[in-house]
């Protein structure tokens, strides 16, 4: 069963998680999947009449009013958006009572409402049904410092979006009802945990839909080392002089527009009057990523690093880069510093970590990523690391451990671009099970 793990299917994925670090999970991150007591993903400990819904605790929906005008006057309003879900500690030590959930939009928190005894939550977004107002959370009509800058969490492959204050948008924009599109009002908000002393995966919320499911799965709380504080925000760039963040925020505001010229200019502007901008130079790594510059990408990131070594989202983008050039020795070494920099926001750090271990041969580093991997991907985002810990498996004759994993891969990617290989591989194996069966009954 040897065989050396490819890069499309990784690459693809990965490139697609990378546009913000594997889902959202950055300072404030996504859950992992079985890792704490209790687990297991999505709607894990939810049962009711209908699936996600959390018993006792799924809103009321009213039915559409039959006075015409009154109907009329519906049409104008976005429709209510309900999220049930779970939260828990990483290390699944028992959570205290009424932990508050927040949505965080461009920089601003709002507390949506608590958590109950067993961490689970259900609630109406927007609904500010009794929750009382956080210290921290911003006023809406407030700018907010221009300093204010936290990268994207392993939501996607640390090519996240910057979150910077906007001023008079986010929560407060998307909270006024009367004709406004209810997919349009969380367009680059997150839902997350709030308890000091730790640190929430988050859960995206752009594109949702009043009818998705509102199951959001669980949300891991990570207690906060004094050390880890630099892993996601980059404090070399919060000492930028104030001429430089303006060109940093002129040219964000260019690619809100889509204007990349515009955007790579002010970038350029910003890294001149202060060469120390980590987090400039990784967004013009990101744009000359995009426009296939693959070397100027590197440069780039790799000048991000320079500035600010305990910044982690470049790491993940270099790695991406040796992913697609099968530079598996490379991957290993800076998905390894990434990892020990940041061992909870970046769970596509482990996998690329795993992929490299495996194809270097290194089975045990291989199989301790994956796991670590698996783990961290609660929302099951990350397919392949089902495939790497099923071809661990079955490179140690575990048949039973390579079925299940190729069958989990299986339900996470049905229609994947690795689907094939894996519905192959797992036949290998069960037909390897049925002979030592047959074998066995002789």
């Amino acid at each position: 069963m040897t065989r050396k793990i490819g890069v499309g299917a990784i690459a693809l994925a990965a490139f697609a998680l990378a546009a913000r670090p594997a889902f959202s999970q950055a300072k404030g991150g996504g859950a992992p999947g079985g890792g704490a007591p209790g687990g297991g993903g999505v709607g894990a400990g939810s049962v009711g009449t209908a699936p996600g819904t959390v018993p006792g605790r799924t809103p009321t929906i009213t039915t559409t009013p039959t006075n015409p005008q009154q109907q009329n006057q519906n049409l104008s309003m976005p429709q209510p958006i309900f999220v049930n879900g779970q939260v828990m500690m990483e290390d699944g030590s028992p959570l205290p009572e009424g932990v508050v959930i927040q949505t965080a939009c461009n920089g601003l928190t709002h507390s949506e409402g608590y958590t109950d005894g067993k961490g689970f939550f259900a609630l109406e977004l927007g609904a500010n049904r009794g929750v009382i107002p956080d210290a921290s959370e911003f006023d809406p009509g407030a700018t907010m410092p221009p300093g204010m800058i936290a990268a994207g969490g392993a939501s996607d492959l640390g090519m996240g979006s910057m979150g910077i204050g906007m001023g008079g948008t986010g929560v407060g924009a998307g909270r006024t009802g009367m004709g406004i599109d209810s997919a349009q009002r969380y367009i680059g908000c997150e839902l997350q945990a709030k308890l000091a002393g730790y640190r929430s995966q988050t859960v995206p919320l752009t594109g949702r839909q009043p009818m998705d499911d509102p199951n959001v799965g669980t949300i891991l709380l990570h207690r906060l080392d004094p050390k880890e504080e630099a892993q996601t925000v980059s404090l070399v760039s919060l000492a930028a002089p104030k001429d430089a963040k303006k060109s940093y925020e002129k040219g964000m505001e260019a690619l809100k527009k889509r204007k990349f010229a515009d955007a790579q200019k002010n970038f350029e502007k910003a890294v001149e009057v202060y060469p120390d901008f980590a987090v400039v130079w990784f967004e013009l790594g990101k744009l000359r990523l995009a426009s296939n510059q693959m070397d100027i990408a590197r440069a780039s990131f790799q000048k991000a690093i320079q500035a600010d070594p305990k910044f982690v989202p470049p790491y993940i983008s270099i790695s991406l880069l040796d992913v697609q050039a099968k530079r598996w020795q490379d991957v290993a070494d800076i998905t390894g510093k990434a990892v020990k920099l940041d061992p909870f926001d970046y769970p596509q750090a482990y996998l690329f970590n795993s992929v490299a271990n495996f194809n270097l041969r290194n089975l045990p580093e291989a199989e301790k990523s994956g796991l670590e991997a698996e783990r961290l991907d609660t929302r099951k985002k990350l397919p392949t690391v089902q495939q790497v810990l099923g071809l661990i498996s079955a490179e140690r004759k575990d048949w039973d451990g390579a079925a299940k994993h190729f069958k989990d891969f299986l339900k996470m990617s049905p229609t994947g671009a690795e689907a094939d290989t894996v519905r192959t591989q797992l036949a290998q194996v069960e037909k390897i099970q049925q002979q030592l069966a047959a074998a066995r009954d002789k």
